[in-house]
């Protein structure tokens, strides 16, 4: 992620038990640090909220708007991004990032999360290039679990892509960053995002539709997509107008298992209703079917898949 240093919080400011080592990365609506936790002696990652478009860093470190007008919209911002931290930090599944810890200060809001070593899904996909069927197979087993359990809660996550999705020693996933989560169902009413990704984001999310599982489901036929191709497939802005994207089942059927083939096709549907409607769906059609042995067994990373990448790295 593109880090603004002028607006990042500078190395050794202190926030409550916190102190700031140095900023890891940033998008439009948050700067997200790695820090000390003094008090329990741990190394933790925060993310501050901060809407570039809304806000910047006054000289006294504390966020303010730009205008007047901001001034709203960025109240707004705080009083969600606050109200979701508090629903995060009461979800506990070992595919869901956890939240240890969230605070106002500084004009703004803090989440403090728990610290991995790891990389994204990203890294993979740039190094590797097309991935093995077991691999991805376990590893969107393991988020959408987790999808699963956020959605439990109302949640919906709104920017799932490889970058967002963080693989620890051993291959876990976790689903990383949730700056762009939003209530679901809240009098079912039409919702808008806070931002979103070309190739990721389904058409409801660009203009404005009814949101739900559908939607984030969407972004997992997308990821897997990337996971198959190297690149994300067509925005949907443009599948909209005229779907000149090729269905998975015939561009990768070289590749893969028709099953799995048919159930990114099926996720990345335009119309929302010809989509899994929620993640129970998605699960129990990848579960009809095993994947097909052809990976190498299992070795140096073991249980997911990983062997195949660890012998390409080597």
């Amino acid at each position: 992620m593109e880090i603004d240093i002028t607006n990042a919080l500078p190395a050794g400011h202190e926030l409550r038990q916190y102190r700031i080592v140095r900023p890891l990365g940033g998008g439009g609506f948050s700067i997200v640090y790695l820090a000390h936790d003094t008090a329990q002696n741990r190394p933790v990652v925060i993310k501050e909220y901060l809407p570039g478009n809304q806000a910047k860093r006054a000289e006294d470190v504390s966020v303010q708007s730009l205008s007047a007008e901001t001034n709203a919209t960025f109240r707004q911002g705080i009083k969600r991004f606050f109200e979701e931290a508090a629903v995060l930090a009461k979800i506990r599944h070992e595919s869901i990032v956890q939240v240890i810890d969230f605070f106002r200060d500084n004009n703004t809001v803090y989440i403090v999360m728990q610290h991995e070593e790891g990389k994204d899904l990203r890294w993979y996909v740039k190094r590797y290039g097309r991935l093995p069927e077991k691999f991805i197979r376990s590893v969107f087993t393991g988020v959408l679990l987790g999808l699963r359990e956020l959605h439990a809660h109302h949640l919906l996550h709104l920017d799932i892509k490889p970058a967002n999705i963080f693989l620890r020693p051993g291959g876990k996933p976790l689903l990383l960053d949730f700056g762009a989560a939003q209530p679901a169902y809240r009098e079912n009413r039409v919702q808008a995002p806070h931002t979103l990704t070309l190739g990721y984001a389904p058409i409801e999310q660009h203009r404005r539709g009814h949101l739900g599982p559908w939607t984030d489901l969407y972004a997992i036929g997308a990821s897997i997509w990337t996971c198959m191709s190297g690149k994300a497939p067509l925005p949907a802005t443009r599948r909209a107008e005229r779907d000149a994207l090729k269905p998975a089942a015939k561009k990768f059927a070289r590749h893969y298992s028709r099953p799995l083939l048919e159930a990114v096709d099926w996720c990345l549907r335009v119309d929302q209703l010809e989509r899994p409607q929620n993640v129970q769906q998605l699960l129990d059609f990848l579960a009809r079917e095993p994947a097909p042995e052809t990976e190498p067994p299992a070795g140096l990373l073991g249980r997911l898949g990983l062997s195949w990448l660890a012998k390409r790295a080597g």
